[in-house]
């Protein structure tokens, strides 16, 4: 596959237009979570980012290769349209699928895999586990939409992500804002040679800002103490230090610019060129391409031209973290079937799905998750059978056709020989 991303969102070398690569040029971050400790700079920013929204209270006019459309509005209450009620219901199966197409398709068209991914990240991060009400408990809500959560320094520049996947927003009306940012975040791991998640949909939509989570939810790059700073946020989250270094194995991807986000090199002999706008630090060799790159490239810390932040060191300091750093270092298969299994896990956080089960899209027809099995829907007694039970119960009366939503089929060949059957007994009787 051909190498094509960046931590920082950046356009193809033959887009035409140069006021589009000015607007994208100003993605403040090339950090898939944390955040630089620099807020004002950050803040400046994301100021830049969104000028071009207060300028117009048309968005839609500001989208790349966007047809007519109905009217898009910025404000408080997010991006929106005019057209439609508020998103707050489940997501469409098919639309589901037909969305991740077009989101492969602006990936091809764009660079940018590393924004879509740190959007649907940083949407699910918020995530706390102390608290049970939806939706102040935060996580994948689609909160992140409302400029008040924009606004928040560690999500400085993830406008320009909004605007790429708007289009597709209104394309597909029956696919949540929620579960749009996670559909972009796993795609974009997927196209860039990453693992497949088990990724499942239905999350539904907050409606209104006022249902944003606080500022300072998500991790910081430079903290003083950095083991604890990760542990305290994603411990909230209720993550596990494996996770939290699987997790941050997506660094492979991208590159960090200082003008951005306050870390990193102006320029290197990795990024001088490109794709996109040319520039930032990466913190890898193959910064195009997602592999455990980043672990053996942070273990060695050979280059000086490969970025090594506060956080990524402490992954080989901390004794905890080192046993699964050192290992994804030495086995790719494993880091990707853990990175798989985390990054699915995060996309869940504080997400409420409609149907509760969630919705499962593959390459085949688009199905629900399967139905969890109750024994009181096939049997009428009171005691509950075990597991083993239930699963040769359901086994041997979907082999004959039958399943929950509906009976058995009729044998007619088979009513008509007993019917013979017993005429033929009844005259036997008779006839003595």
């Amino acid at each position: 596959m051909a190498e094509r991303l960046s931590l920082s969102l950046t356009l193809s070398p033959s887009t035409p237009a140069p006021t589009t690569m000015a607007a994208f040029s100003t993605t403040a971050s090339s950090r898939i979570l944390p955040s630089a400790t620099a807020a004002s700079r950050a803040r400046l920013s994301f100021s830049s980012s969104l000028k071009c929204l207060r300028s117009s209270p048309l968005v839609s006019n500001l989208f790349l290769n966007q047809k007519r459309s109905p009217m898009v509005r910025v404000s408080e209450r997010g991006l929106s349209s005019t057209a439609s009620p508020k998103c707050a219901a489940a997501a469409d199966p098919d639309q589901l699928k037909s969305a991740r197409e077009d989101i492969k398709k602006l990936l091809d068209s764009s660079f940018c895999h590393p924004i879509l991914v740190r959007l649907g990240w940083h949407d699910a991060g918020t995530y706390n586990k102390n608290i049970q009400e939806w939706p102040q408990r935060g996580g994948a809500n689609g909160s992140l939409r409302f400029e008040i959560e924009l606004k928040h320094a560690a999500n400085a520049g993830l406008v320009n992500a909004l605007k790429l996947l708007q289009p597709i927003k209104e394309k597909y009306s029956g696919v949540t804002y929620a579960d749009l940012f996670q559909l972009a975040s796993a795609t974009a791991v997927e196209e860039a040679g990453g693992p497949k998640i088990p990724m499942k949909y239905g999350r539904v939509d907050v409606t209104g800002p006022e249902q944003c989570p606080e500022e300072g939810r998500l991790p910081d790059a430079g903290p003083p103490s950095p083991a604890d700073h990760l542990r305290n946020v994603f411990y909230r989250m209720g993550l596990n230090d494996k996770e939290i270094v699987a997790l941050s194995g997506a660094h492979t991807l991208g590159r960090s610019r200082p003008e951005r986000s306050g870390w990193g090199k102006p320029e290197t002999k990795y990024t001088k060129e490109g794709p996109g706008a040319p520039g930032g630090q990466s913190w890898t060799v193959k910064w195009l391409k997602f592999d455990n790159s980043y672990f053996k490239d942070i273990k060695e810390r050979r280059d000086e031209d490969l970025l090594v932040l506060p956080t990524d060191a402490v992954i080989f300091e901390d004794p905890s973290f080192k046993v699964f750093a050192e290992k994804y270092a030495e086995d790719q298969d494993a880091f990707f079937k853990d990175y798989a299994e985390a990054h699915a896990k995060l996309s869940n956080l504080g997400a409420k799905f409609e149907p509760p089960e969630g919705i499962v899209i593959n390459d085949g027809p688009s199905e629900p998750a399967p139905e969890k099995f109750v024994a009181a829907k096939y049997s009428s007694g009171k005691k509950e059978l075990s597991e083993t039970m239930k699963q040769k119960i359901r086994a041997e009366y979907e082999a004959v056709g039958g399943s929950p939503d509906k009976p058995l089929p009729t044998n007619y060949f088979l009513n008509i020989i007993i019917v013979i059957g017993v005429l033929a007994i009844l005259s036997s009787l008779f006839g003595n």
